[in-house]
């Protein structure tokens, strides 16, 4: 039976890691060795990066809230506990996205919170 070489997919391999590494600055993107480091460490930033995203946005949201609150005469704790008492399930996202276009119905949210 005849040997099998991997040259093929060896080098395939080799230039798709080549690929994703383009762009990147000296030797990161020519020498495959150099290039698979940089791309292996990049991928765990960018995998990092995708749980962070989720903390970041919700922290904002609830500056947002907080602030919306503090303008109504509230904190967000009591805010938030007076919407769980009275029934009213709005996500924070929602909430914030309120609190920043629509001040109204935020100030009726707040009434709302304050009387339960």
């Amino acid at each position: 039976m005849a040997r099998v070489k991997g040259a093929m997919m060896t080098r395939k391999r080799r230039n798709k890691i080549l690929k994703m590494a383009k762009g990147y600055w000296g030797s990161k993107s020519k020498h495959f060795r150099v290039a698979n480091q940089a791309v292996m460490k990049s991928l765990s930033y960018a995998y990092t990066g995708r749980r962070l995203k989720k903390r970041d946005f919700r922290s904002l949201w609830i500056t947002r809230i907080s602030a919306a609150c503090k303008m109504n005469g509230m904190n967000y704790s009591t805010f938030m506990h007076g919407l769980k008492v009275a029934g009213i399930e709005i996500n924070r996202k929602m909430l914030a996205e309120m609190a920043v276009n629509d001040a109204a119905a935020f100030t009726q949210l707040t009434e709302i919170a304050k009387k339960a």
